[in-house]
């Protein structure tokens, strides 16, 4: 897979995706208690498939889904970044931000500190002007991650999605970020 941007914070590395990235990248997604707030868990193929859709997006845009790395241990931990929403919802056309870490990386403060690199660099690299996220109401953690990184909640954005079926899991909340909240760091320029 291409080289391309990659991220550096104080303990993790965001960059792009390698072959070895597949099989923990599929054993997370096959984690019921990572998948708990999405549809269902995803098969092999089902993972593999992301992976390759987060490359086009890097391709496409220049910006996408990153894997996550520990940088004490090169341990996989999962992905975060920017992603183009293709999904028929209310806040689109949109940049959405987005993660998902392997539980044993879980209350690290890994998806805060990734997401805040992502952030940054969607608005001082990339130029966005906003910056979407969302979740079903009930995932605590990624709602807490996103007032953690600054970005607010939009009471008037909430949604079905649609491509979620009838239940629990279909209603999601929406929280957006602006480049005004974030401005251009040194370390970017």
């Amino acid at each position: 897979m291409a080289p391309g941007p990659e991220l550096r914070t104080q303990r993790l590395l965001l960059r792009r995706w390698r072959d070895e990235d597949l099989e923990p990248f599929a054993a997370l997604n096959s984690d019921p208690e990572v998948m708990r707030f999405f549809p269902k868990m995803l098969s092999r193929e089902e993972s593999d498939s992301m992976v390759m859709n987060f490359e086009y997006g890097f391709a496409q845009n220049g910006f996408g889904l990153w894997v996550v790395e520990v940088t004490s241990d090169h341990s996989f931990a999962g992905f975060v970044g920017l992603n183009v929403v293709r999904a028929p919802i209310p806040c689109a056309p949109a940049v959405e931000a987005g993660w998902r870490l392997a539980r044993s990386h879980w209350g690290l403060g890994y998806a805060t500190e990734a997401a805040g690199a992502a952030l940054r660099f969607g608005f001082d690299v990339a130029g966005l002007e906003e910056i979407v996220a969302f979740a079903v109401e009930a995932n605590t953690r990624s709602l807490a991650v996103m007032q953690r990184i600054g970005m607010r909640r939009d009471l008037s954005g909430d949604f079905d999605h649609p491509r979620v079926p009838e239940g629990p899991l279909r209603r999601h909340v929406l929280y957006r970020g602006s480049r005004e909240a974030y401005p251009v760091s040194d370390s970017n320029r």
